[in-house]
């Protein structure tokens, strides 16, 4: 029997391509729904008990994680797969300790990702080849791995995170707000409630926080 998958992502044209594309080289995946965001997946993964659901994970209204943390527990039987244009080994962190099965990225072929479909429907693991180090180093907690519980960093919010990441990396507010699709003043509201939940005091102690966690 085909893989019923269901798809996740704010982008419908990528839905669109992703859905063409797995109709048109395989008959072992069967797309039987879409969504674009959080609500409209939480509704439908509920509805249509999906074998496979196929996640992105940064959306405007929580993304993956805050769609796992929902539909997980009431769908048990349902495994998740993130797919995004994201390999911050903070993003994929995120999404293991909230239970996907498993984390690849948009670079990936057609193929492979029927194949990695496939796979995690029947219990395996499947990572990009890069981002399964993140998780191997996580779950075996080495020395400045990124933790798997990290109860500072769990107080931000995911567009916390978002803004943290390209502060540290050196951005300028209009440059985060510009990569983001926000406001200057979002931006700044941002900073200024990570500074709160962290108790730093200034840019610089937020950069070393974040480079810290790996999330630079």
């Amino acid at each position: 029997m085909a893989v019923r998958v269901f798809l996740v992502d704010d982008h419908g044209l990528f839905r669109a391509g992703v859905r063409a594309e797995l109709d048109s080289i395989t008959d072992d995946i069967e797309v039987v729904g879409e969504a674009g965001t959080v609500g409209e997946a939480v509704a439908g993964i509920g509805h249509l008990k999906p074998d496979v659901v196929l996640l992105d994970v940064h959306m405007p209204d929580g993304g993956g994680a805050e769609v796992l943390r929902r539909a997980r527990p009431e769908n048990p039987e349902v495994v998740f797969l993130a797919l995004s244009v994201s390999d911050a080994a903070e993003d994929v962190i995120a999404v293991i300790r909230a239970g996907a099965r498993g984390y690849v990225t948009k670079t990936i072929s057609s193929h492979e990702l029927v194949r990695a479909v496939v796979r995690v429907s029947e219990g395996d693991a499947v990572f990009s080849p890069r981002l399964a180090g993140f998780v191997l180093d996580a779950f075996a907690d080495r020395p400045g791995a990124a933790p798997i519980s990290d109860p500072e960093l769990d107080l931000l919010t995911p567009r916390e995170r978002d803004v943290l990441r390209l502060l540290a990396r050196g951005y300028a507010y209009k440059e985060i707000a510009a990569e983001l699709f926000i406001s200057v003043k979002t931006v700044e509201t941002h900073v200024s409630s990570v500074l709160r939940k962290t108790q730093l005091s200034n840019r610089y102690e937020l950069s070393r926080w974040a480079s810290d966690r790996r999330l630079v």
